[in-house]
């Protein structure tokens, strides 16, 4: 099976190339090709502003009787992408550019004006040279004097560049924050001074003694200088529920001394110690209340266990009532 792409192809041994008819061309003939514009471009018929890079089917042809050191140039034919109209440029090998024939205008480039420049005062130069010597030697020494100088910055930039290589980072940092700590600080010290010194201008008088405040005989009371606000803060509102709290805590208190259980109160009079001392006993209750006096001998135990049994009696009669 044959290959789809044929790379070699088969010439019989009776081939003789130079028995090979060779096409004849015009000199002036036309090819076909395809291009970018070279430059920015407007056409002169409709205006159109033709970008560089923009693509077109061109013809190319080699212009007769121009060249530069046996080099060829070069013409090539576009149209306008708006009016059809056909523009023409050809190739610049000595300055290894185009140059803008016919039907378009090369746009503004002051990058290329400069070199422009540069090259005819170049020219100008070399033919003052030819036929004046001491031109030409003054031309050198202002030459090698630029040469000088601009080695001499490029040794200082070298320079500079080293010594920024060994500064430490985090030491130019930190001296950095040293700087500003000492600005603030002046600063402070700044906004400090006029401070005092406007103080002084307020409490001194012409000849610089100190003016104090007379103090005033009826000084206000500090209570009435705050505002409701502080009052609220400082003296704080009980409301009734803390009253309650308050009354059912000293309930509990009540209800953990002894003999409060059974409601009975116990009242001492003040007598001499050689008498019998009369102890009156309340008994107590929700619906009403029962009391009994008992003289009580100190020196009698079966008196003071008899007058307890009667004092337990009277209010068991008080419960039974209540019932």
């Amino acid at each position: 099976m044959s290959e789809r792409k044929v790379l070699n192809k088969y010439f019989p041994p009776d081939f003789d190339p130079a028995a090979i008819p060779r096409r004849k061309q015009a000199k002036d003939a036309q090819h076909k090709v395809r291009l970018m514009t070279p430059y920015a471009m407007r056409c002169d018929t409709c205006g159109e502003y033709i970008y560089k890079g923009k693509k077109f089917n061109a013809r190319k042809e080699t212009v007769e009787g121009e060249t530069y050191y046996s080099i060829k140039i070069f013409r090539f034919y576009i149209k306008c992408p708006r009016c059809s109209a056909e523009i023409t440029f050809k190739t610049d090998p000595r300055n290894t550019d185009y140059v803008a024939e016919h039907g378009a205008q090369r746009n503004f480039e002051p990058w290329r004006e400069e070199r422009l420049a540069g090259e005819e005062s170049k020219l100008l130069k070399e033919l003052e040279e030819e036929n004046n010597p001491m031109k030409a030697l003054e031309n050198r020494t202002i030459d090698s004097k630029i040469e000088m100088d601009v080695l001499d910055a490029l040794d200082e930039i070298r320079t500079r560049n080293a010594r920024n290589e060994r500064v430490d980072a985090d030491a130019l940092l930190d001296k950095l924050v040293d700087q500003d700590i000492v600005k603030e600080k002046s600063q402070e010290e700044l906004l400090e001074e006029e401070d005092s010194k406007l103080a002084k201008a307020i409490f001194h008088n012409v000849d610089g003694d100190s003016v104090k405040r007379i103090a005033d005989d009826d000084e206000p009371d500090l209570k009435q200088l705050l505002s409701d606000s502080a009052k609220s803060l400082l003296l704080p509102k009980f409301s009734s529920n803390a009253k309650n709290d308050e009354e059912g805590s000293l309930a509990k208190r009540k209800q953990k001394r002894p003999g409060s259980e059974l409601g009975v109160v116990v009242k001492k009079r003040k007598q001499a110690s050689t008498t019998s001392s009369p102890i009156k006993v309340e008994s107590s209750n929700l619906s009403n209340t029962t009391s009994t006096t008992i003289n009580i001998d100190p020196n009698s135990s079966n008196k003071i266990s008899n007058s307890l049994g009667a004092l337990l009696g009277a209010y068991g009669s008080g419960s039974d009532n209540d019932d």
